[in-house]
């Protein structure tokens, strides 16, 4: 259906009923269409931090959680804006893993995490499933945000 799709795993504000899933809805950056829930067929450390209370995906394969989200199917116009919203490559970065439908299936989706983080990041509270809460909530400030925050967050 989408000219040069590529699937997007999505754990954090871009999931529906999340801060910014309006990016995948709004026609102007480009097409996306929803395929399913999952969860990663690895476990990672998914940790809320920063000032903004932004969820981020470290990346630390084997350590957390089975992480759950949802799967879209996005053409190249979305890809690029997905990586404009998160500062690939110079804030998050992107690698291929395996995600488990629903339906048991195993499949490939791209998926943003960080690779450059302070240790002490391991320390937060790791979780499974993000939610923008009131005791943690989301700063739309996120723009703002730059790798840096990490070395300061508390």
């Amino acid at each position: 259906m989408l000219r040069m799709a590529s699937r997007v795993f999505v754990y954090g504000t871009l999931k529906r009923g999340e801060p910014n899933h309006h990016w995948l809805t709004k026609k102007e950056n480009g097409q996306a269409r929803f395929l399913g829930r999952g969860k990663t067929a690895a476990k990672f450390p998914l940790v809320v931090g920063t000032r903004y209370n932004i969820p981020f995906l470290l990346a630390r394969p084997g350590e957390g959680n089975h992480i759950e989200g949802e799967i879209y199917e996005v053409d190249v116009a979305m890809f690029g804006k997905l990586d404009q919203l998160e500062d690939y490559p110079q804030y998050y970065d992107r690698e291929e893993q395996a995600i488990l439908t629903e339906q048991n299936e195993n499949i490939q989706c791209w998926v943003y995490l960080i690779r450059n983080f302070p240790e002490k990041m391991l320390a937060k509270k790791l979780i499974a499933s993000y939610h923008n809460t009131p005791e943690q909530p989301y700063s739309e400030n996120y723009l703002n945000s730059s790798p840096e925050d990490l070395a300061t967050d508390e």
